[in-house]
This record gives C-alpha cells, structure tokens and sequence, in this order.
C-alpha cells in the first residue's frame, strides 16, 4: 500500500494495474508487474526531497483539469483479460477500464500504448471527460492531450445539459472538439432506440470549446417536432450560462400600433464586466427603429446607457429618440467619512407622445421612457463628522399638454444639509438645511422663479419601556425667498413657524389559544398630539408643496403637507389603536387590526391654492387590517370611512394566495367614491398537470399548460381597462408561451399588442419575449425556468 509515509512513491509511478481475481491469468504477466514496481520503488529512492508531494486541505473538490506542466500522470487500467509488455503496449479484452487524470475509458476490448499514452478501444465504448460522455463503437485517443476521433458516438455534455450523436467526433485538445454530421438538443433520451427529440438543432459540422463555453455550427437547422423552422448558414452559441458576443435570436410581434415587428439583435460581450447589446427592428406601420443599451461594471462605479431611434416615423411623420442613463459611483476623498457618491439619472425623448407609442417591450429601450413625467438628475452626496451632505441637479420633462398638468420645477440646483445626534444627555437633536434654486416656465405656473433658504431645527425627548413609549418634540421651520419677480408684492419674504408634538403609546399582552395554536395578542393605544402656530402663508410661492396622502402613516405626522412652501396650522389630536395576534413561538405577525382618526381643534387657515381648508372636528376614520394565516394566504384592506355621510369614502382591499411553485392568485378591489372603483385579478395557475420534467440545469414546473393573466376591470364605466391573458406549455426541454395584452393609452385609445415565443431550453428563444409584461402584472408570478448553477463534473462521474 502507498501511503502518507511515501509521497516519492506515488509521483513516480507511472503504471499501476489493479487486477481481480482471474484464475486464467499468465502468472508471467503478475510476475512482470512485481517487478516493475519494484523497479519504479528503486528508482523512487534515489530522487531529492523536493520531489515530495505536499498534501494541503481543501473545503470542496477542484472542477479545474489543469495538471502541474510536464508531470506524467499514473494511467489505472483494469479488465477481465490483461496481457502485454511493460512500458511498452497492454491489451485488455472484457470489462476495459482506463482511467487517467478525468478521463475514464471503458469498453470491450481496449489496447493502451504506454510510449505515445494512446488508447485504442472498440466494442461498447464510453468515454466520460469531467462530466462530458461520449459513447460509440471505436476511439482512438492520446489521453495527455486528448486528441483523437470517435466513431458514430452518442454524446452528452455535461455544463449544456445537451446531448446528440455525429457521424464522427474529433478531439482537437482538452477543450476543443469538432463533430461531423452532429445533432444537438438539451431534451432527455428516454431510452427508446426510435427516439425523436421534440426540438433538435442539425449542423453539417459542430465545434465545441468549452474553454470559452461556445458552440459554433455550420450548415445548420433548426427542427421544431420534426419540422425544419430555422435554416441558417452559421451560428454560434453558448453551452452554458455564460455570456458571448453574436446574433441573439431574432423575435417577431403584432400590434396595432407598429403592425409586424421583425426584430434581430446582436449581443457584445465587450468584457467581463462590459457589455452591449443593438437591437434593430423593422416595423411595416411606421418604418425601421435601432436601439442600444450599454451597461458597465467596476469596483467603485457602475451603469447602463440606452438610445432609441427612429428616423421618418410614419406614425407622427417625424424623427423618434429616447434617451435613458444610470450611473451610480464612489469618488475618493480625503475630507469625507466614506468618500462621494455620485449618482446621475438622464431621460429624455424626442416628443410628448413618446410615451404613447413606444409602449411594445421590444421598441421601449427603459420602462421609465414610457412614464409621462420624466426625471432627470445629477446627485452629489458625502457625510462627515455627523454631516450628511448633497447637492443635486434635476430637471423634469413632461409629456403631456401645458393645460393638462403644471410641470414641477427644476431643482438648479439644490443644496441640502443635515446634523444629527442621537442621544445627547437623552435628547435627540437634529438640524436641516436646504437652499434651491426653482425653475420653471412662469407662464404656466403662474408664479415667479426664485430661490428658497428653508431650515428644519428639532429636538426630542424620549422616554421608552417594555409596556409604551413617550416622546415630546419641539420644531422649528424657517424659510426665505429671493424671487425673481415681485408676488404679492413682495420679492423678498420670510415665515418662522413653531411647532409643538407629543407621541405616546401603551402596549398591553396576553397569552392566548386562537385559531388552534398559541398566540400573544397585544392592545396598543397610540395618541398623537402636535400644535403648530399660525403663519399668513397664502401670499407665499408654491414651488413643491402638495397634499399628504391620507393613510396610516401620514396621519401621525405633524405637517399635512409634502414639501417646504406649506405648514399647517393650529391644534389636533390623533388617536389610534392596533391589535397585533403573534405567533407565540416565532413571534410572526399573524394579524394586525388598526383604526385611527384625527380631531381638529380650530379651522385650517393654511391650505393648497385651489382647494378648501380643512374644517373643525373629526377627520375621516381609517380603519386597516392584514392577516398572514399560513404561507399560503395573505390579506390586506383599509378603509377611509366618513363620520358625516357614515359612507366609505376610499376602500384597498387585496388577497393574495400562493400554494405552491407556480400557483399564484390575487385579487384587489379598489374604490374612490365619485372617482373610481376598479377590480383587479392576476393568476398563474396549472390547467392540465402532468410528469414532473427536470430540464437540465433548472427546475422544472410540475405541470403541462399554465393559464397567465391580469383582467383590471372598472365597475364604473363597466369595461375593461388594462387585459393581459395567454398561456404557457412545459414540455420539459422546451417552453411555449401565448400571450395577448390590451392597455388604455387614453381616454378611449388602446394598445394591443400580441406575443408569441418558443424557447428551447439552455438553447435559444424565438419570438416576442413576454416575461417583463408577466412580471409586472402579475404579482408573485414564477419563470418556468429559472438559472442553475453550473454542474459539477464531479455529479456525473464514472
């Protein structure tokens, strides 16, 4: 036995046979190989200790093949029959094994020549290369440098999940293979010697590198259930889930907007962390359209850059771009706690009705081009020695007629700074600050630009216990304007505004038994009191003020208003009480019960132009309730009730139910009195269940066909507003999906728009993708397929 105790041993050892008991072998052949391993043990003694092998931990396997340059590993060989002459050829008849490095060879009969370490072998010949098997009636092969050929083998390579059979495979090196008259498919054999794959690409020659994961066909074809779909002259491809640069599959559409849409994109891996894809269409409605999309990778900055144009769109008869850019970095500096981060944002179209038009996932470059206002801003932000610092720059741009809405201002720019401190002698303390230039047309706002100094100073006190919390709070809002032009009479003006808080909450538990388990239930009475004094506001510029949302969350803030031009006045009281049910054991929330309500104690005076104050006495009661039974269901509602009309004013209520993988329903119901009252329902679910299919290298659904969808339903003007159905097929190692989406674009205009794609696992997919439109409108919604690690060589190993 070689052991630890002889590492010289074992690096010199170039021949070991290990041989059953066979009754009907030459004793001369046993004598030959004692002998030689006594040859190989004398002459291991006279080597240096720097030939030593050094044995070192390792957590996991090495995937790697690469061998220490000139060493000669040890050949294994193995059979029922061995006979031949040391160091010069051994032949093995029944049960041939070779094993060297990651190649094992078995066959029926093998001959091995020890001088040019080259294995011929016929019968049942298999021939398994970390992972990759290869199986035929002849090989012949250098196992060193795995060069060779195989005759009509069957092949199944191991990263692409994917097999097929050649007339001949050449092996070029460790990497490099070429094969003749090749199929390929990632479809699974079932055994059958008339099997037929559902899907199967043909190429008059494939050459394999799995050193750069790529597969490169020539005189190719693509069947589709035994008819030919795609004929093409050159192809390449990935075999894994690696990326490389060429023709992505091409994808085809209809809509009512762009008519057929013929798509081909191209795919550059520029580098590692670079990539960039092109992306021309041509649309029979409207003419040809190009889009790019740019997207960058490094250690301290990272991005992506999209363009769309479209020269001559004969929709508008005019020239079409969109422009969209993110980039998000770190910028060293010596003066700041952790550096700069910049991050800019850029989106800009040609046209106010860009949005409208470029709806389709294949013509939008960025979701965010088909939004109707449009960002764009440059921030700079740093924090040092309790600091934290930015400035911005941010311009919008708004796709929709001046009298439809008023368009913000822009921010040029704006500096804002903020203090803090946490618990100085028990008191929070915290101060900000904020200068901005406001831009806009003056025209349409109806207001001057100008530039507004406001100053936040707050300082609070709390006091906090297991059963509640106390916290007093004292701020104060100044502001300054300098105008550009006289409002109201004045170009300079000021308002200092106090304001005064207290927030309060007791928490009260008890063990009990609901629902059949055991469960904390707990009663928290909350109490919100803030006092602000009054400040004549009315005559100030309104630059980015606007009303609160009125919910669970804002009504516990002490200003009704969003942004700075406006702080509300006077005195009010909320009160509110929640009820939260826990799991006794994990302390999971499984219900909470929530209402709140406000009083008033005087009338508004500050108030928005163009609506009313709001008045003396109660608010409007919110009532909130959501419930997590199990894993599977999940509900939520809140309700707006008004104490004068006793009526629901607004009402959100939704349930969602996700069973298992690939099963998933919600259903809202959303009401807005005098405005709106919509119904919503989105599903993945199985129709029709069939053998659980394990697609190579990724999980498989366990069913056949799979209905999709989203129906948005108006009960007011009873029509459907936003519709997306379709379906989807799991054949195992091919997918199917059908898909038709109908959105409102306007106040009687509609989108509509058709998808249809066929995706050949770990291969290709052709068609309209409709995975983004599923995604966004269809909550918890699950991808057939999802991406697997590569596997290891090690999972298939003989």
């Amino acid at each position: 036995m070689i052991g630890p105790h002889s590492p010289r041993v074992a690096a010199r050892l170039h021949l070991m046979f290990a041989l059953p008991p066979n009754p009907a072998m030459p004793r001369g052949l046993g004598l030959a190989c004692v002998v030689a391993l006594l040859l190989s043990l004398l002459r291991s003694g006279t080597a240096g200790a720097s030939d030593a092998l050094m044995l070192r931990p390792a957590e996991r396997l090495s995937e790697s093949l690469a061998s220490p340059k000139g060493q000669n590993l040890p050949s294994f060989l193995n059979a029922n029959h061995v006979d031949g002459q040391t160091d010069t050829q051994t032949r093995l008849e029944g049960n041939a094994v070779l094993r060297k490095k990651a190649i094992t060879i078995r066959a029926d009969q093998m001959v091995y020549d020890q001088a040019s370490d080259t294995a011929r072998a016929s019968g049942r010949v298999r021939v398994n290369r970390a992972g990759n098997t290869y199986e035929g009636p002849y090989l012949e092969l250098r196992l060193e440098s795995f060069e060779g050929f195989f005759d009509s083998p069957r092949y199944q390579l191991l990263r692409a999940q994917a097999n097929g059979q050649a007339e001949r495979v050449e092996f070029l090196s460790e990497e490099r293979s070429r094969i003749h008259r090749a199929t390929y498919t990632t479809c699974k054999r079932d055994g059958t010697p008339d099997w037929m794959p559902d899907w199967m690409l043909s190429a008059r020659t494939l050459e394999i590198d799995t050193g750069i994961d790529e597969g490169v066909a020539k005189g190719v074809v693509l069947s589709f259930k035994g008819v030919p779909i795609l004929p093409v002259p050159y192809l390449s491809f990935p075999i894994s889930n690696q990326r490389k640069s060429g023709l992505l599959p091409p994808s085809v559409g209809l809509d009512n907007v762009n008519g057929f849409e013929f798509t081909q994109p191209y795919y550059w891996n520029i580098a590692p962390n670079r990539d960039a894809t092109i992306t021309p269409s041509l649309m029979t409605e409207r003419g040809v359209h190009l889009g790019s999309e740019l997207r960058y990778l490094e250690a301290n900055y990272s991005g992506s850059a999209s363009l769309s144009l479209m020269p001559s769109d004969r929709l508008r008869d005019q020239n079409r771009w969109g422009f969209h850019a993110a980039h998000q970095g770190r910028l060293s500096s010596a003066w700041t706690d952790q550096g700069i981060s910049l991050s800019v944002l850029l989106n800009r179209v040609s046209d106010d009705n860009y949005w409208r038009d470029f709806q389709s996932s294949t013509a939008s470059i960025a979701p965010s081009l088909t939004q109707r206002l449009l960002d764009s801003q440059i921030n700079l932000s740093w924090s040092n020695s309790g600091f934290s610092n930015s400035i911005r720059m941010q311009r919008w741009q708004t796709l929709q007629a001046p009298d439809t809405i008023v368009p913000p201002y822009d921010s040029l720019p704006q500096l804002h700074s903020r203090y803090q401190v946490n618990n100085w002698r028990g008191v929070d303390l915290a101060f900000d600050a904020d200068l901005t230039r406001f831009q806009s047309d003056a025209t349409l706002t109806q207001q001057p630009n100008g530039e507004r100094l406001y100053a936040l100073m707050q300082a609070s006190r709390p006091w906090n216990a297991p059963y509640g919390y106390l916290t007093p709070k004292l701020q104060l809002h100044a502001t300054n304007y300098s105008l550009d032009n006289a409002f109201n009479g004045a170009r300079q003006t000021q308002r200092v505004v106090p304001t005064l808080g207290l927030d309060g909450a007791l928490v009260f538990e008890r063990q009990g038994n609901w629902f059949g388990q055991s469960m904390l239930q707990t009663m928290e009475p909350r109490f919100f009191l803030v006092s602000s004094a009054y400040r004549d506001q009315q005559n100030l510029p309104n630059y980015d003020s606007g009303a609160n949302d009125f919910n669970m969350a804002t009504i516990y803030q002490e200003n009704q208003f969003v942004g700075h031009d406006r702080i509300s006045d006077g005195s009010q009281l909320t009160l509110g009480l929640t009820s939260r049910f826990l799991d006794a054991q994990s302390g999971a929330e499984a219900i909470r019960l929530s209402l709140a309500q406000r009083v008033r104690f005087q009338d508004a005076k500050v108030f928005l132009p163009g609506t009313l104050p709001a008045e003396k006495g109660v608010s409007d009661l919110l009532l909130g309730a959501s419930a997590r039974p199990n894993t599977q269901w999940r509900f939520d509602a809140t309700f707006q009730v008004s104490p004068n009309t006793q009526r629901t004013v607004r009402s959100n209520v939704v349930a969602h139910y996700k069973p298992g993988s690939f099963r998933a329903l919600s259903v809202a119901y959303r009401f807005q009195r005098d405005n709106s009252e919509l119904v919503d329902l989105a599903w993945q679910w199985p129709l029709l269940s069939g053998e659980e299919n394990a697609s190579a290298g990724a999980a498989s659904a366990d069913g056949k066909w799979y209905s999709v969808g989203r129906l948005n339903y108006s009960v007011r003007d009873q029509q459907l507003v936003d519709t997306l159905v379709g379906l989807e097929y799991d054949a195992g190692c091919w997918l199917g999906r059908f898909v038709v989406q109908r959105n409102r674009t306007g106040a009687a205009t509609y989108s509509q728009n058709v998808m249809l794609q066929l995706e050949f696992v770990g291969f290709a997919r052709l068609g309209v993708n409709p995975l983004q439109s599923l995604r966004a409108n269809i909550p918890n919604y699950e991808s057939l397929r999802t991406l697997e690690p590569i596997p290891s060589r090690f999972s298939n190993y003989d």
